[in-house]
């Protein structure tokens, strides 16, 4: 460990690492945000919490149980030639997820939800807290896989993850209440949730899409609708003059 602290390598693959684990956990940061947006301030603080604790404990979790991890990589069976494993399930289970919901949340957002009274707060942080499992479960198995092969020690991989999981926490507030205040960015948040859900079933089924594409994507997105705010901010202030 004492080695590693003066080994110039090491410090160059926490650092790549721990620069992957961040891009790789917006995902994440996008999804809780969403969920906890209708949640009491209070509650959505605490549903963050409890769902970036978890997306740590899991991440750690898996690189301390690595050879049960790459287990999930054996195959299982061959469809159609392609070999199958665990983890193209899980991916494409996740992706499946990530589609039913991003399409659910989006029809509410446009029909209106006619079961705001039908659940207690008390159950409704219940559900949302098992979905941030669920989701958390499936970013953290492909989070750690990709970790495993840029990095050979498992202190570097730990360090990388918690210092990640810091910035999410940091990042998490600030992106919920954005989408909280700005209603159309909260669509747009969910159109990523369907093209997340979309790559990963593709992962899932042996077509990988690199991330850059998607993540150049977001970005873009994200850019114009941030011109579109500010724009609508400068027609209300120059009404209200």
């Amino acid at each position: 460990m004492i080695a590693l602290l003066s080994d110039p390598n090491a410090w160059a693959a926490l650092a790549t690492l721990t620069a992957m684990e961040i891009v790789l956990g917006i995902d994440n940061v996008v999804f809780i945000s969403i969920l906890v947006s209708r949640l009491p301030e209070h509650r959505a603080r605490i549903a963050r919490q409890v769902g970036l604790a978890l997306a740590l404990v899991f991440r750690i979790l898996f690189l301390f149980t690595l050879t049960w991890l790459m287990g999930l990589t054996s195959t299982l069976f061959v469809v159609f030639g392609e070999a199958v494993n665990w983890r193209d399930l899980i991916l494409i289970a996740g992706g499946l997820f990530l589609l039913v919901k991003g399409t659910m949340e989006i029809h509410t957002g446009i029909e209106g939800d006619d079961h705001s009274a039908a659940a207690s707060a008390s159950a409704a942080f219940a559900v949302i807290v098992a979905q941030i499992i669920v989701i958390d479960l499936v970013f953290s198995v492909d989070s750690i896989v990709t970790a495993i092969g840029m990095a050979q020690h498992i202190e570097i991989m730990v360090a990388a993850v918690m210092i990640a999981v810091a910035v999410m926490y940091l990042a998490s507030g600030p992106v919920s209440e954005f989408i909280k205040e700005h209603p159309t960015t909260k669509m747009l948040a969910l159109s990523f949730l369907l093209l997340i859900g979309v790559a990963l079933i593709a992962d899932g089924a042996g077509f990988h899409i690199p991330r850059g594409y998607i993540y150049f994507a977001m970005a873009f997105s994200a850019g114009v609708e941030t011109i579109n705010v500010l724009a609508r901010r400068n027609r209300r202030t120059r009404r209200a003059q």
